[in-house]
């Protein structure tokens, strides 16, 4: 049979498989392992058949908890069952892996192994989750690379069937999950030509059923359940031989040699690697490299993990070995070795001349692994003394654990070309790149491989591509440290980032820019010039801006105008081809979205290269001298750590960086440090114009644009731009009124433009960045940071204007531009911050709210603001509840000493203390007490253990305002039943969602928050039935006050719930409205419309404004009050200007009429029971 290549990623390659020996999938959404079920629902929903002539059900679940038991119960009832995960989800399957196993059910968990929350979450790969489940029961299969997925995923399938033992199956989360590669890909008629009918067979007949009822479950004593344990032996036993045996057809098929562990090198080694996972890939060019040059080195691959087989060990280690070294990614601390090292220790007990045997670790949370590295652990194995429990890729010097490395080495075979993109997040550069590695791979005869780092932060986020073409299969997986060419697609960028680090002399350099060439001597930093004249750089720039805004696309998509630039640069196939190509993978990637954005693309392409500039390096720029640039002010933790972070070299910080700060704890408001620049638009005030409403303040979901107040004095010592207006208003009498907004950290999406409501024209208009951030910058730092804050002057919860003049204690996130949440939390902060404690959800709010290092909530001048911490996904609420339990006991005991000591101390401090006992559940009472209590508690008697024990906990006496943050996904899913037990137990908590009615930061996935017809992941041909109603669940407890809000619909509504919530004595939850970047809006500006789509969706009746609150009750008053009016439109309208709901229509117009009726007919009966409780 013809071998067939595609190029695809490893999650690809293993859902490929998967799907082939799959009858049932059971499923729920993290990364890394997402895209292999939303690959499975969509073949699916598209009808693609597996092995047996069938398409797979997929069921998603609330959690991966749940998801295993349905596996669990799946099996017992029959059906050949999958799922996929990582991390923190295996971790919650781990229960049901035990019973699995115990009861020896078939079944393979394919795993994107990831590194686990520790003292900080991290989503990238090593390791750590899989290891947490050696203990199981379940055999463990390794793949090291794209193409072993592809290879060794039918493998862990047959196995089970046959072996009866469940299979995990893993490889590294990110670089094999996500890396691209051209690949064969296994036949599904090779794959059923090998499966053991006969077992196959015996399984469906152990199958639960009635017809011949059995009993599974029981529970045992002591007497018999140790039997029954050892009793299954012999099927682990056999598993290495099952493998073996399989390993071997696969071989057969693919001509690729596989067994349970695989040898490269040399045959007379005397050094050797033992490692598993895309380690090996990277270990087998530099045992190449060494050996080239005489050395007598090789790699032992490990692929069955478990169960641990001495004899296929031996059958490959060279008898020659004198020394090993093993390579562990995870960290068992406290161990006397990681768990592979131990496993290899544990062969050669009692071996006679055995060889030296060392353990290392590497690699944590994707920690890049290079040749250089490798290559020490080599040199460390033949010295005198190697060390043992080494580190490589980190400098330990702490601990003094990690190896010093050689000169660097370049391992890759000769002939590769290497490419290198720094691109926007949402600019569309990964996806372009993504085609651009297919078309590569899928029309030549070239390998191609591309893997893509990040930051953490959402669309906005700085995005690296790293591409490779050669002729040999691609073994380099690891990021590129030299390039032949690099492309800067963000101009800001070059002053942040080494964008040209790399790049070898004569490579091509490519930048996006609005400059001139004229211009470029004025605005490219000194080393960027220097680079490019050094090292004859090939220059080109390209403004791509003007080609996307002159298509149609807008500013910020220009992916396809820098893809056709880079085909047209590189020559990798002949450019008319390549344009041909792109097209049809732009008909592809867009086709979804309809004719109109397939054509806008198609139209970028064509106007790429009249675009594109050579320019002539003036010779001068060989002399350019960098002028430098000092500021004292930073202070050192921005200086030591985040500065270093944010520039993309937290790679070189050494482990003495982090001492004191081993728990992961940061401080708060970096973000305020990184000015990142990265808008193309930004807005400029038109002070005429301005109506002073500060509603433009209130929707900037990034806190960069603020209504400042100056007096006269202030004013007087303003710079001479900072213009100003009479503010309006009783209370500021006598003082001046300015909107100032921050280039530098504005993301430019114009949201504030858009909702402006000045009758006489915008106040708000977008303007180039370069013509605003001269002016508006220093305008920005003087009315911030010199100017006091005058919020005290007036009543901040009055309304949205007064909301406005105070600080909010959120600024700069890492959320995308335009998005639906942030301007929610800002707001919340704005009223509390200065004593808020906030328990917050794993998802977009926790990234784009806690990720390293730009912290955007932040202090005030006095130090206070929002205490944050986030727990898991699954326990957010009961994290929240936790809080407040020790709050409240610490304020037990504070009441407690106090009673203990108010006759031994003074007469007005005893009084201070019975005014807080009284007071102490009022925010304002409570601070008035405090402040007396900490004015007077300083001349009390410290030797009072009481009294000190006061003294030193008066940081407790204000009124906390505790808050729980999450989306839909943990609210509505995995964390419904915690956030269920917590709104039950009467306790003073206040829970706030932010319902985007999708899984945002996995990438869109369906959850219970999901409406009829919305197409989501999970939901590949639209989601079938109603959304939950989780607000008039909460109500039926009668204690619980609820709401539901949209800001951009009725401000005042969100304001006045937001405020009787946290007033209100008992738990609250408020579900806030918020459109996300997945929603896909149609008009013009997309995300720039977040605030008019919430209007949009409460005027036709897609969502509903209400309240309920227990204390009219009391009152003997309705609790439920319906703020929504009645819909002016037709909730399809609302819904035929999203993609989501479009996109059901695009592609699969049978069903769209069917499920947009449906939805319309469920969200106006939602709205007919408010009328009808409201009238009650």
């Amino acid at each position: 049979m013809a071998k067939h290549f595609k190029t695809m990623d490893g999650n690809c390659a293993a859902a490929h498989c998967a799907y082939a020996f799959t009858e049932v999938a059971a499923i729920y959404p993290i990364t890394p392992s997402s895209t292999m079920a939303e690959y499975v629902d969509e073949w699916s929903a598209k009808g693609q058949k597996n092995i047996f002539g069938q398409t797979v059900e997929v069921v998603e679940m609330q959690s991966e908890a749940g998801a295993a038991g349905a596996v669990h119960g799946s099996l017992q009832g029959g059906a050949l069952t999958t799922t996929f995960t990582a991390s923190q989800g295996l971790l919650l399957m781990i229960p049901n892996m035990y019973k699995i196993a115990g009861e020896l059910l078939p079944t393979v968990f394919h795993v994107s192994a990831r590194a686990l929350a520790a003292h900080a979450l991290n989503i990238f790969g090593d390791h750590q989750d899989v290891m947490a489940c050696r203990q199981t029961g379940f055999a463990m299969l390794a793949s090291g690379g794209v193409q072993e997925v592809m290879d060794l995923a039918g493998v862990a399938h047959l196995a089970a069937i046959k072996g009866r033992v469940p299979f995990l199956h893993f490889f590294d989360g990110f670089r094999t999950s996500h890396e691209i590669q051209k690949v064969e890909v296994m036949d599904y008629d090779d794959l059923k030509g090998l499966v053991d009918q006969d077992a196959l067979k015996a399984f469906k007949d152990r199958a639960l059923n009635p017809e011949h009822p059995v009993l599974r479950g029981t529970a045992q004593n002591g007497d018999i359940y140790f039997q029954g344990r050892e009793a299954a032996n012999k099927y682990y036993e056999a598993v290495p031989d099952i493998v073996a045996e399989y390993m071997d057809e696969i071989s057969k098929i693919t001509g690729r040699t596989y067994k349970p562990f695989n040898y490269y090198g040399a045959a007379d080694a005397t050094d050797v690697i033992v490692a598993m996972g895309s380690v090996c890939q990277a270990l087998q060019e530099t045992v190449d490299y060494l050996n080239a040059s005489g050395r007598k080195v090789g790699v032992l691959e490990v692929h069955l993990y478990r169960p641990f087989s001495a004899k296929y060990f031996f059958n490959v280690m060279p008898d020659t070995v004198k020394r090993i070294a093993v390579l562990d990614r995870t960290k068992e601390p406290g161990a006397l070795g990681d768990p592979l090292y131990l496993d290899v220790c544990s062969l050669y007990k009692g071996c006679k001349d055995a060889p030296t045997i060392i353990g290392g670790r590497y690699g944590l949370g994707s920690k890049d692994t290079t040749p250089t590295q490798l290559v020490a652990v080599f040199d460390n194995l033949a010295s005198d003394e190697p060390k043992n429990e080494f580190t490589i890729g980190i400098v330990d010097d702490v601990t003094n654990h990690s190896l010093e490395l050689g000169e660097r080495i370049n391992a890759a075979p000769e002939g590769t070309t290497r490419c290198k993109f720094w691109g926007f997040g949402s600019d569309g550069t990964v996806g372009a790149n993504k085609d651009a590695i297919k078309i590569i791979g899928d029309n030549t005869d070239l390998y191609a491989q591309a893997y893509f780092d990040y930051d953490s932060k959402k669309s906005g986020g700085v995005t690296m591509s790293h591409l490779r073409f050669g002729k040999t299969p691609i073994r380099s997986t690891y990021l590129l440290d030299e390039a032949d060419y690099i492309a800067c697609h963000k101009p800001a960028y070059i002053y942040q980032y080494d964008v040209l680090d790399g790049l070898k002399k004569g490579g091509t350099f490519l930048l996006n820019c609005v400059w001139k060439p004229d211009e470029l001597d004025e605005k490219l930093p000194a080393h960027v010039k220097k680079y490019i004249a050094d090292n004859d750089i090939n220059f080109y720039i390209i403004n791509a801006v003007d080609v996307a805004v002159k298509v149609g696309l807008g500013p910020t998509r220009i992916n396809m105008v820098t893809q056709s630039a880079f085909f047209k640069l590189s020559e990798v196939i002949p450019f008319d081809k390549a344009v041909t190509l792109i097209k049809e993978a732009i008909k592809k990637t867009y086709g979804k979205k309809g004719d109109e954005i397939v054509k806008m693309n198609c139209d970028a392409v064509d106007g790429a290269i009249d675009a594109l500039v050579k320019i002539d390096v003036p010779s001068e720029w060989k002399d350019a001298v960098e002028t430098e640039n000092v500021d004292n002010d930073r202070p050192e933790f921005i200086k030591k750590i985040v500065d270093p972070v944010n520039a993309q070299r937290g790679n070189k910080l050494p482990v003495s960086v982090f001492e004191g700060r081993e728990d992961g704890t940061f401080e708060t408001g970096t973000s305020r440090y990184e000015k990142r620049g990265v808008a193309v638009l930004v807005p400029e005030w038109q002070i005429d114009n301005c109506i002073q409403c500060n509603q433009c303040s209130l929707v900037c979901p990034h806190a960069a644009i603020r209504p400042v107040l100056v007096d006269a004095d202030e004013k007087a010592a303003a710079p001479a731009a900072f213009e100003t207006k009479k503010a309006i208003g009783k209370e500021l009498g006598g003082l001046e009124y300015r909107m100032q907004v921050s280039p530098l950290d504005c993301l430019g999406c114009g949201v504030c433009a858009n909702v402006c409501p000045a009758p006489k024209g915008k106040a708000l208009v977008m303007k180039p960045i370069d013509d605003v951030t001269p002016t508006e910058e220093p305008n920005w730092e003087y009315g911030i940071n010199e100017v006091s804050n005058k919020a005290k002057l007036v009543d901040i919860s009055a309304n949205i204007k007064n909301s406005q003049f105070a600080q909010p204690y959120l600024e700069f996130s890492g959320a995308c531009a335009g998005c639906g949440e942030t301007p929610y939390i800002k707001l919340i902060t704005q009223l509390f911050g200065n004593r808020m404690i906030v328990a917050n959800a794993t998802g977009c709010t926790s990234i784009w709210g806690g990720s390293a290092p730009s912290m955007p909530y932040c202090k005030d001048k006095d130090g206070r603001g929002p205490a944050w911490a986030n727990s898991l996904f699954e326990d957010n609420a009961e994290f929240g509840l936790g809080m407040v339990k020790a709050n409240k006991k610490i304020k037990a005991t504070l009441s407690a000493r106090m009673d203990e000591v108010k006759d031994s101390v003074s007469h007005e401090l005893a009084a201070a203390f019975a005014e807080w006992q009284e007071n102490k559940e009022d925010a304002k009472a409570s601070q008035a007490a405090a402040d007396k209590i900490e004015k007077l508690i300083k001349d009390a008697d410290m030797s009072n253990a009481a009294v000190k024990e006061i003294a030193d906990r008066c940081d407790y006496l204000v009124k906390r305002s505790q808050w729980v943050f999450g989306g839909d996904g943990w609210a509505y899913d995995i964390g419904y039943g915690g956030l269920d037990h917590v709104i039950a137990s009467g306790e003073d908590i206040n829970i706030f969602v932010v319902d985007t009615e999708v899984y945002s930061n996995t990438g869109g996935q369906s959850s219970k928050a999901t409406p009829t017809a919305a197409v989501a992941k999970f939901a590949a041909s639209g989601k079938r039935v109603k959304k939950k109603d989780l607000g008039m669940i909460a109500t039926t407890y009668g204690y619980v006050y609820v709401a539901q809000i949209a800001l951009g619909a009725n401000p005042a509504q969100a304001l006045k719930a937001i405020k009787e919530a946290e007033a209100y004595p008992g738990p609250s939850l408020v579900i806030a409205y918020a459109p996300c970047i997945n929603h896909g809006i149609k008009a013009k500006g997309g995300m720039g419309n977040s605030i008019a789509e919430e209007k949009k969706a409460v005027e036709t009746g897609y969502w509903h404004l209400w309240r309920f609150n227990p204390e009219l009750a009391e009152e003997g008053k309705n609790p439920f009050v319906l703020d929504s009016k009645e819909p002016t439109g037709k909730i399809v309208d609302f819904m035929m200007g999203e993609n989501r709901y479009l996109m059901l229509k695009k592609g699969y117009p049978e069903i769209a009429d069917k499920l947009f009726e449906k939805a319309e007919r469920d969200l106006t009966e939602r709205y007919e029971t408010y009328k009808r409780m409201a009238k009650d």
